[in-house]
Formats: C-alpha cells, sequence, structure tokens
C-alpha cells in the first residue's frame, strides 16, 4: 500500500483540470461546424451531404432570398458539410461546448440575395453562386462557347428552354427553307 501511495505521489495528477480549466484539443478536432459567409457561395453542397439534416437552405422567391441555417443541436460533428464545400466555406473548428440555456440558441443563419433572370426577371439562384461559376468559366478563356455560358449563367432554366425551343424552331424553319 506504502508502495502504491510513494508511485502515486511521484506520478503527479492523471487527470485534467477539466471543467476549471481549459481542455487541450489536438489538431483537426471534431468540433462546431464554423461558417464562412463571406467565403459561401450559397451552393447547398453542405446541406445536401449533411446526414442529420442539419444544415438547411431555404428559398423565398417574394423576397429574392436563400436562408443558410445550421442547427447545432442535430449536428453529428461527421464534417461531410467540411467535405462537400467547393470553396471551404465550412470547417469542422475545435469549439465543442455547446451547451444553451435557449434551444433558439443553437442555430446559426445566413441570409443570401437571388440572382434575378436577365430576360424575365424572377430570381432563380443565389447571386454568389452565379458569380462563382461566371468566375470559373472566366478562367477558361475568350472563346465563343465560355462568353455563351456566361452569358447564359445569369438567365434561369425556364427562359433557358424557352430560347432553346426558339431556336430549335428557327433551325427548323432554315432547314425546311422557311423564314
Amino acid at each position: 500500500m506504502l508502495k502504491t501511495l510513494r508511485n502515486a505521489l511521484k506520478t503527479g495528477n492523471a487527470t485534467v483540470a477539466y471543467p476549471f480549466a481549459p481542455l487541450e484539443t489536438v489538431p483537426h478536432m471534431r468540433g462546431k461546424p464554423e461558417h464562412d459567409l463571406e467565403r459561401c457561395i450559397a451552393c447547398a453542397a453542405c446541406a445536401i451531404a449533411c446526414p442529420p439534416n442539419a444544415i438547411e437552405m431555404e428559398t423565398d422567391q417574394r423576397e429574392g432570398t436563400v436562408t443558410w441555417k445550421i442547427n447545432y443541436g442535430r449536428c453529428i460533428f461527421c464534417g461531410r458539410c467540411e467535405e462537400a464545400c467547393p470553396v471551404e466555406a465550412i470547417a469542422l473548428g475545435s469549439e465543442f461546448e455547446l451547451a444553451v440555456m435557449a434551444k433558439a440558441d443553437m442555430t446559426e443563419t445566413c441570409t443570401y440575395t437571388l440572382q434575378e433572370c436577365t430576360r424575365c426577371g424572377k430570381p432563380f439562384a443565389p447571386r454568389k453562386e452565379i458569380d462563382y461559376a461566371v468566375r470559373v468559366l472566366e478562367t477558361l478563356g475568350a472563346n465563343e462557347e465560355a462568353e455563351e455560358a456566361i452569358r447564359l449563367a445569369r438567365v434561369c432554366t425556364a427562359c433557358k428552354r424557352t430560347a432553346d425551343a426558339e431556336a430549335a424552331h428557327a433551325s427548323a424553319l432554315t432547314a425546311k427553307g422557311g423564314k
């Protein structure tokens, strides 16, 4: 017994002082997802990848906005959102103490504006996502296909369908010799 006591005193404390002292975390710890609203393009890749549906995207056509929302109470800290994000706008941080008094404090929201169609004026996609797509297309260089894709990036799918139908009809008339 004396030998065990002597070894215990020599070894020192085997436990940590948590919660009275901050707990050291390791790099790449799977803590609270940190969302960078400046980098986010509101593409919803994180929401699609989230197994417990902790991340949601809600579109309000009347207001012309899309709202990104995360519920930390549902989050399982799996990191799928971080893997799916094409612009690294969400990453798991080291914060893990998420206890709150009010359930409403377990959510975080960000609102983004929707791009209006250049033809019909209706909002159809997050403006930041369209701007990102245009920047990617611009890296392809100046060619006809890239310029056409850039022009069509700001057109909604309904107007694209109408334009395609009109072009197909005009092409069919030209092939038959009509006007």
